[in-house]
Formats: structure tokens, sequence, C-alpha cells
């Protein structure tokens, strides 16, 4: 009995060491999603047969081989060890099919969460667009940017000018940070705004190190304000204030500025602890004072309107970017007249230059002079009053006369 019950007991541990071994041979069963090495085992018109160390070869349907491109197909060969997604691990034949695109797309899932974790930031190209948001490609996953995270868009952009924006944003590429991650639901959405922030802050951290004064830079007018413009160095925004947008007195930056253009500056100051950027237009230009002596003399007229009228007196436009100041003192001859009496914004005037200051930026000019020399050539102009011509005897002679009685007496 006893060598029968061993017998049979060897019989069973035999019957379970082979199980052992089976399952040892096909040590892990394939999941869905998994990615697996293989190797190629034979090449036909239908398909690939991999092994991945299992019972039975797993198969790449035809059509997955030719989404990778004939290039890749015509480098495949038998023998080589090849990274394969697992597709389904039993379809209703009985076959393992495998993927070799789904490996790029599990690469680009990994890609997504890893920038997820570290917050990174990518581009994809937006490939469309719904009233929702826009759809992007990021490599071979569809990700979506909600309207809420499209920088350009607002809480107020009325439905219509929204739609339209993102239509416009078809075929750009645009940076992008995702915010949420979700495999199993085949959900990948992302934002632009958290992106434009992140690489804007960066940007701003570059410029504050590398920029010097002195250096040239393009940039684009972002946004106009009472005391100046500020203009997009490409990821920072610089100050370029009003009195250094133009040579020519400026009353607002949108006299000679618009949103969107663009325009060559140069750095003229850098705060480091305050994070701010210094520009100027205005020394990129000719300056007009720099040769103004070779245009206007003293004595001369010039014409021009009046841009401003002070208390003290009036500034009159010479030339594009040079204004000449009447001083009160200077408009009329009765020293009681108040410039507002005398000439408005606007008005045309004819002036003398009586001072000029190259250095300074100044010319003085008058109007009162130009009165007395008026007046003046006016009284030089009148004739001489004629005497009247004596009635009487006793009237002296003429010069002919008395020329003539001096004669006879000799």
């Amino acid at each position: 009995m006893s060598v029968q019950s061993d017998q049979i007991t060897l019989e069973d541990q035999e019957d379970l060491d082979w199980t052992l071994l089976l399952d040892e041979y096909d040590y892990a069963r394939p999941q869905r999603g998994e990615l697996r090495e293989g190797m190629v085992m034979q090449i036909e018109d239908n398909g690939v047969l991999v092994s991945i160390g299992t019972k039975r070869e797993g198969v790449i349907p035809s059509q997955d081989l030719r989404q990778m491109g004939d290039e890749f197909l015509s480098t495949l060969q038998v023998g080589e060890t090849i990274q394969v997604y697992v597709q389904e691990p039993e379809n209703r034949d009985g076959d393992l099919i495998l993927s070799l695109t789904m490996v790029q797309v599990a690469k680009d899932w990994e890609y997504a969460e890893q920038l997820f974790k570290d917050g990174g930031i990518t581009r994809c190209k937006v490939i469309g667009f719904n009233k929702g948001g826009l759809l992007v490609q990021f490599n071979r996953i569809r990700g979506f940017v909600p309207a809420s995270q499209v920088a350009q868009l607002h809480g107020r952009t009325a439905a219509e000018e929204r739609q339209q924006a993102l239509q416009k944003m078809v075929n750009q590429e645009i940076p992008l940070k995702v915010i949420e991650v979700d495999r199993e639901r085949n959900r990948l959405v992302l934002s632009e705004r958290s992106a434009t922030q992140e690489w804007r802050k960066a940007q701003k951290i570059r410029l504050l190190t590398e920029l010097q004064p002195g250096d040239v830079l393009s940039g684009r007018v972002n946004q106009l304000t009472n005391f100046g413009a500020f203009i997009d160095l490409g990821g920072a925004d610089g100050l370029a204030h009003i009195s250094e947008l133009s040579w020519q007195r400026v009353n607002h930056p949108r006299e000679v500025l618009q949103p969107g253009q663009e325009v060559k500056v140069v750095v003229v100051e850098i705060d480091r602890d305050r994070e701010r950027i210094g520009l100027s237009i205005r020394q990129l230009q000719a300056n007009p004072w720099d040769t103004i002596d070779q245009r206007y003399t003293l004595g001369q007229l010039v014409t021009g309107p009046v841009t401003n009228v002070t208390p003290f007196g009036a500034f009159v436009q010479v030339e594009e970017a040079v204004e000449g100041l009447i001083h009160a003192s200077e408009l009329d001859v009765d020293p009681q007249t108040q410039p507002r009496d005398v000439l408005q914004p606007g008005q045309e005037v004819t002036a003398k230059v009586i001072s000029l200051d190259r250095q300074r930026q100044r010319m003085g000019l008058s109007l009162r002079r130009i009165a007395e020399n008026d007046k003046e050539g006016e009284e030089a102009a009148e004739p001489a009053p004629v005497e009247a011509q004596p009635e009487s005897d006793t009237e002296a002679p003429t010069e002919v006369n008395a020329t003539a009685e001096a004669a006879a007496t000799e």
C-alpha cells in the first residue's frame, strides 16, 4: 500500500511539477495596455508574429504595421527585438493581438503624466476647435484646451468673438501645460494660459539676467497708458516712458503708437531687484536739436501752430519735434496781456527767434518784437512834413534870391 501510495504521490508530484513548469514558462500572463519586449518570429503579408515569452505568439495586424510607415517596415527583420503593446490578450479567435503604434501612444501618455508631475511646458499644434475650446495634437494623442485656458480669451469675451478667436488659432503651434491626465478615459486637458504665464516668468528672469543698457531689441506694443507704453520683448514687458517715445511733445502714447505695433527699442535701465526694464524709442531716432543751429538763426521768422498755452507763455511747433516758447513778456507790447487772451491751441502764428540753446534744447520766440519792428517801419516810411511858404515881404529870401542880392552889392 505504501508503495502504491508513494507512486500516486510521485505521479501527483510529477503532474504538479509539470504545471509549475508551464506556469514558469508562461511566467506573466499579458495584460491589456502592457508594454512587452518581443522577438520577431515571422513576417507575413497579413501580419507579423512576435514571441513575448508566453505560450503562444502574438500577432501584429497588417493595418497596424502600415501606420508605422514603409521606412520602418523595410528595416524590420526576423530575430529582431522590438517593443510591443498588448492590445488584446485574447480575441474571439484566441489570438494575442499586439500593436506597434500603440507603443508610441503609451509612451505619449507616460510623457504627458511626467509633464503633469513636473509642471513642464510643451508645444502642440491646434488641429480644430469647438464651442468649448481648442483641439490639439499631443504627439499621437488628441488633447483639449478649454476656452477658459486660452490665453487671449477672457470671461467677458462674447460668444461670437470667442469662436472667431478660436478659429484663427487653428494650425498655430502654442505653448501648453498639462493640467489633467486620465488615461483610462482617454482624457488629456491642457492650458495655454498657465503655460504662457510660466513661460513669461522664465523669459523675464532670463531677460533680466542677460540684458544690458544699450541693447537694441525688437518688441511689440502690448499696452498703452497715460504715462507710457509697455513693450513685449518676447516674454517680458519693458516700459517706454512717455518722454522716451519721441523727440516731439507727446500728450498720450496713442498719438505715436498702436497696440500690436512692432517697434525697435533700446534698453536704458534695468532694475533687477524690482524686475523692471526701462526702454526708449526716441533714442534710436535722430535728435533734431543736434543740428538746430544749421537751420535757424537769431532774428529769423518762423511759423507754426500753437501746441500749448500756459500762464507763463505759449509753445509753438516750429517743426516736428522742435517747439519754441513765446514767453508772456514777448506776446504783446502791453505787459498786462495774458497768454490765453492772445493765443489758442491750434492757432497758426509767425514769431521771431530771439534765443537758441542747442544744449538745453530751448528756443525763445517773440511776437512783441515783430510788432515793434512793424511799428518802427511804419514810422520810418511816413514822409516829412512840408513847411508853409511865407507870404509877406519880410519873409526870408530863398537861397537863389539871397545869392543874387549878394552879387549886386558887390
